[in-house]
């Protein structure tokens, strides 16, 4: 696996007070818990408020971001950002390519057409050993990754809205 380039981070005044929200599929438990414990740390860190919700898998990830979204701003407590969690392992079938193409598709367009950042920390790999060098925060922490992918655009989004 490649090493992660990864920068400083986001300066937390710049999402001082963000409503982030985490979506994670629970489909594989264990790799769920550590993408879990990536993000949760990187969100503490940043000092933002988040809300968890969990689905059974990763195509459940982006209508329970849409459905969160829209309850949210309904409800007048908007989220700023949203993460994504989730793992797809490869199989004998084409399932892992609908999975992996569809539910990164849809977080796309969701990102693009609601103007709301999204951290992709769904995981596509092929065996649990990848999974497990992904996902472990010691490792590869792409629960983290996304968490900071998000909090770096809400910084970005917020920057430009000042100008």
């Amino acid at each position: 696996m490649a090493e992660p380039r990864r920068t400083a981070g986001t300066d937390a005044g710049d999402v001082k007070g963000a409503r982030i929200l985490l979506v994670e599929a629970r489909f594989y438990e264990d790799i769920a818990d550590a993408l879990l414990a990536g993000a949760t740390r990187a969100l503490e860190q940043a000092g933002v408020d988040f809300d968890r919700v969990s689905v059974p898998g990763s195509l459940e990830v982006p209508p329970a971001i849409a459905m969160a979204l829209d309850a949210a701003e309904s409800a007048g407590k908007p989220y700023e950002g949203a993460v994504a969690l989730g793992c797809v392992i490869r199989g004998e079938t084409l399932h892992f390519e609908i999975v992996s193409f569809e539910s990164a598709r849809a977080l796309m367009e969701l990102s693009r057409t609601r103007g709301v950042p999204i951290g992709n920390g769904i995981v596509t790999v092929d065996n649990d050993a990848q999974a497990w060098e992904r996902a472990l925060v010691d490792k590869g922490d792409k629960g983290g990754d996304a968490a900071r992918a998000s909090l770096a655009l809400v910084a970005l989004k917020r920057r430009l809205r000042a100008r």
